[in-house]
C-alpha cells in the first residue's frame, strides 16, 4: 500500500486538472454523443509530410538532436514567419524547437517569472498559461475583455496596471487568435498594443498559434513592432493539423533564447527528431498547407455563427482560429456548466462550459468548428431542438 505524503510542492495541489479536459472525459461516456469539445483539427497530416517522417525513420534518424533542434528545422521556421507574417529571427541563435506550443509556453513564462512578479492575463482565455505561473510563484491577474467583445485596447491595459498600484507587473499573456473566442487584431490593433507594453516595461508572451487560420485578414504578428520585448509562441498543431507530433518553436532576442533554451533542455532535452525532420517538409514544400483548411474552416464557421445567432446567442466577431464563444441567451440557465450539462444530459451534443477558460466566462459556451459538416449539421439539429424545448428555459 502506497501512502500519500503531503509535504509535496505547495502549488500543485491548488492547480486543477484543466475544466475542458474534465467536463469532455465525463461527457464521453454518454453514448450518441456529438463532441465540439477539444481544440483539435479534424483534418489528417498531408501526405508528403507523413511521408518524410516515414524516411526519417527509414534512415535512422533516431537519435538526439542538439537541444534547440535541427538547425534545418530552425532555418525553415525563421523562413516561415518571414515569409508569412515579416518577422526576421536568426535560426542559428533566435529559434528554439519545443516539445508543442505548451512547452513553448512553460519555457517562456518559466524563464521570465519571479516570486512575487504579476502576469497580466486577458481573459476569458486558454487556461494552460496559469498554472506555469503559479509554479513559478508569480502571480497571474484577470483583465475581463468581455467589457469590450473580448478585445484588448491600450486604454484598459493602462487601467488595469493603474488600479494595481502594489504590483509589479513583468509581462502580458496574448493569445491571437484567441482561444476561446475566435477574436483577433488588425494591423492598427497590433501596433497600438505594441506601443503600450513598450510603455509599460511588459515582456509579451505572444502564442499565435493560430496565425494561420484568420479569416477576412492576415495575420499581424506584434514581433513586427517589439521584436525585442516579444516572446512569439508557434507551432505546426494547428497549421498542419499535427497536434500529435508535438513540434512548436520559440521566437525571442539572442539573449533571452540562450536563457530559455536551459530552461527547456532540463524540461525536455529535444523534440522528438522523427517529428523535427516531419516539420522541415512542412514548412517548406508546406509552407501553405493550411490555406484549403482555412477555406473550409471558413464555411464551417459561418455556417455554425448563422444557427447559433438566430437561436439568440450572443457571438463576438470569431475572426480567427476555430472556436465560437457564445453568450447564453436570456431565459436559460446562465450558469455554463449547469447549462452545458443539461445539454449533453438531454440532447448528446457536448460544448465546453466558458467558466473552463476563467471567471470572466462564465454565461457563456465555447464550441469547436473543427468537425465535419456532416456532423456540425447534427450538433446544430441538437442544439436547435434543445433551445427550442420549452422546459430548458428558466421560468
Amino acid at each position: 500500500m502506497t501512502l500519500f505524503r503531503d509535504d509535496l510542492n505547495d502549488t500543485i495541489a491548488q492547480i486543477q486538472v484543466s475544466t475542458i479536459r474534465q467536463f469532455d472525459e465525463e461527457v464521453s461516456a454518454i453514448p450518441d454523443m456529438v463532441k465540439l469539445t477539444l481544440g483539435e483539427p479534424d483534418f489528417n497530416t498531408p501526405q508528403h509530410v507523413k511521408d518524410a517522417a516515414k524516411d526519417a525513420i527509414d534512415h535512422n534518424f533516431s537519435h538526439y538532436t542538439g537541444m534547440a533542434g535541427l538547425l534545418e528545422l530552425r532555418e525553415a521556421a525563421a523562413n516561415f514567419q518571414a515569409k508569412k507574417y515579416g518577422n526576421h529571427y536568426d535560426a542559428k541563435d533566435q529559434v528554439l524547437v519545443t516539445v508543442g506550443a505548451t512547452e513553448a509556453i512553460a519555457t517562456a513564462l518559466t524563464t521570465i517569472c519571479n516570486p512575487g512578479d504579476a502576469i497580466i492575463i486577458p481573459s476569458p482565455i486558454f487556461p494552460a498559461y496559469i498554472p506555469i505561473i503559479q509554479e513559478a510563484r508569480a502571480t497571474p491577474l484577470f483583465m475581463d475583455t468581455g467589457v469590450n467583445d473580448f478585445v484588448i485596447t491600450p486604454k484598459m491595459v493602462d487601467d488595469f496596471i493603474a488600479a494595481h498600484p502594489d504590483e509589479h507587473f513583468k509581462g502580458i499573456v496574448l493569445n491571437y487568435p484567441n482561444n476561446p473566442t475566435g477574436v483577433t487584431y488588425v494591423e492598427d490593433e497590433v501596433k497600438a498594443l505594441a506601443a503600450c507594453f513598450k510603455r509599460h516595461n511588459l515582456w509579451v508572451v505572444s502564442d499565435e498559434i493560430y496565425s494561420e487560420l484568420t479569416y477576412g485578414s492576415d495575420h499581424v504578428s506584434i514581433a513586427n513592432y517589439i521584436p525585442e520585448e516579444t516572446i512569439l509562441i508557434n507551432g505546426l498543431s494547428k497549421s498542419h493539423a499535427m497536434t500529435g507530433w508535438r513540434i512548436g518553436f520559440l521566437f525571442a532576442s539572442k539573449e533571452l533564447t540562450a536563457q530559455m533554451k536551459k530552461v527547456h533542455q532540463y524540461y525536455v532535452t529535444a523534440a522528438t527528431t522523427i517529428a523535427q525532420k516531419a516539420g522541415i517538409e512542412a514548412l517548406t514544400n508546406g509552407i501553405d498547407d493550411a490555406l484549403p483548411m482555412r477555406a473550409e474552416y471558413q464555411k464551417r464557421r459561418d455556417f455554425v455563427y448563422q444557427v447559433m445567432n438566430g437561436l439568440g446567442f450572443k457571438i463576438a466577431r470569431p475572426t480567427g482560429a476555430f472556436y465560437i464563444f457564445a453568450k447564453i441567451p436570456a431565459g436559460f440557465n446562465q450558469d455554463s456548466m449547469a447549462f452545458c450539462k443539461d445539454l449533453a444530459r438531454k440532447n448528446h451534443l457536448a460544448i465546453i462550459p466558458g467558466t473552463g477558460f476563467g471567471a470572466e466566462g462564465e454565461g457563456y459556451v465555447r464550441l469547436s468548428y473543427a468537425a465535419s459538416m456532416e456532423k456540425l449539421q447534427k450538433a446544430m439539429d441538437r442544439l436547435t431542438a434543445y433551445m427550442q424545448a420549452p422546459e430548458n428555459k428558466q421560468v
